[in-house]
């Protein structure tokens, strides 16, 4: 058999890597030369650039955008007996970095126009014991500050922001990471600002969590030899922090890159609106970062997901579903003691969305590609064919 030809990828890093790649060797090769490679200056450097564009006062890098949570969390003082807020419609790490700091998390329902969580909702899950919110600003597209700051204070409760998808995101006059008491961010591959493995950060206004953050990082520990807290270890490696730094300066002209081409999809996907093939509405204007480009396909749509990802596929062109199971219905997590009907906003979202190509470098002519292809295989399915099939779905981390 041969093997399938991909026209349109659903992320390509080598063009965004290709451009610049004698300034990442020349990174790696001085961390090489320094040998530096645990808690070295190159993560010192990156810490504080990244902590001042995203309008934070520190940076503590840690292993993955998990433990940026979890020990984010820790720092914070939230643990046990605390509860905390946070949306079913997001990534599981979302979810675990809460069990991880001991706390008790609160899920609810999303925004069906956004999929960002639904603060009407948040206000009713309220109890005398909810100390934090978390707002994941997912897709690229942050938790509007204003509200959040306005909820928060209502209910004095402190914003904790995963801000995972999201860098240098703008909403409000803030930046992701400038709006609450602390935020997380990943630097997985395919993030806005990706590494060349796992990595996270934690940024904060408050100079008491940076301090403890540096510590839990590393063992719990305020000098060496000296534990204060039953830390871990979970340090972001000087080698990731040179890739990213050498990086940084390129992500602003990648974000509206990504924006460019989110406009495009908008303006050849309208004419299907009718069709049932609905993007999810920007309401952060030239704000949103678009880690994701996501489409829902409607109930009056006349393909299923499944069979849509098929047709695509089969023409070369790859998506991807996030997420297909919202975090309330994992298998992992029935004792939290929900049920499906709980969420129904997320649980509907999860049937529907759909995760077109997005990162800079795609052209327009593969925009179109992606869009004809769309087109086509709504055009030529009939209602029998989508009542004939079963919407299995399929995951793309």
């Amino acid at each position: 058999m041969n093997k399938m030809t991909i026209r349109v990828p659903f992320v390509d890093l080598k063009l965004q890597h290709e451009p610049i790649q004698t300034q990442l060797q020349a990174a790696i090769q001085s961390v090489l030369e320094q040998g530096d490679f645990i808690l070295g200056q190159a993560l010192s450097d990156f810490e504080a650039a990244f902590a001042a564009v995203s309008g934070a006062a520190y940076g503590v890098g840690v292993a993955s955008g998990t433990d940026a949570i979890a020990l984010g969390l820790q720092a914070c003082n939230i643990g046990a007996g605390d509860e905390v807020i946070l949306p079913a419609n997001t990534f599981i790490a979302t979810l675990i970095g809460v069990i991880r700091a001991g706390a008790k998390p609160i899920l609810v329902d999303c925004d069906r126009q956004t999929a960002l969580i639904d603060l009407r909702k948040a206000a009713k899950a309220i109890t005398p014991h909810t100390k934090a919110i978390i707002p994941v600003h997912l897709y690229g597209q942050m938790v509007s500050p204003r509200e959040l700051i306005n909820f928060a204070y209502t209910y004095k409760l402190l914003i904790f922001e995963d801000a995972a998808q999201a860098h240098l995101a703008e909403r409000d006059g803030y930046h992701a990471g400038s709006v609450g008491i602390a935020a997380a961010f990943s630097f997985y591959p395919s993030k806005n600002l990706g590494a060349f493995g796992d990595g996270g950060m934690l940024l904060t206004r408050d100079s008491d969590v940076a301090q403890k953050m540096v510590r839990l990082r590393n063992y719990g520990a305020s000098q060496k030899y000296f534990h204060t807290e039953a830390g871990t270890n979970s340090r972001l490696d000087t080698l990731q922090a040179a890739v990213l730094h050498q990086k940084l300066p390129y992500l602003p002209q990648w974000n509206r890159d990504r924006l460019t081409i989110a406009q495009q999809y908008d303006l050849e996907l309208a004419p299907l609106a009718t069709t049932g093939i609905i993007p999810m509405e920007n309401q952060s204007g030239t704000g949103h970062v678009y880690h994701l480009y996501v489409i829902k396909i409607d109930d009056s749509c006349p393909i299923e997901r499944q069979q849509l990802q098929e047709k695509l596929i089969a023409v070369g062109i790859q998506t991807g579903i996030h997420y297909p199971i919202p975090c309330h219905l994992q298998p992992a997590f029935t004792n939290l003691g929900y049920q499906p009907g709980d969420f129904p906003e997320a649980e509907k979202l999860s049937q529907q969305i759909l995760s077109l190509p997005m990162y800079p470098g795609l052209s327009s002519s593969q925009v179109k590609e992606v869009v004809a292809a769309i087109a086509h295989a709504v055009s030529t399915t009939s209602k029998v064919d989508k009542a004939s099939t079963a919407d299995l779905g399929s995951v793309v981390a």
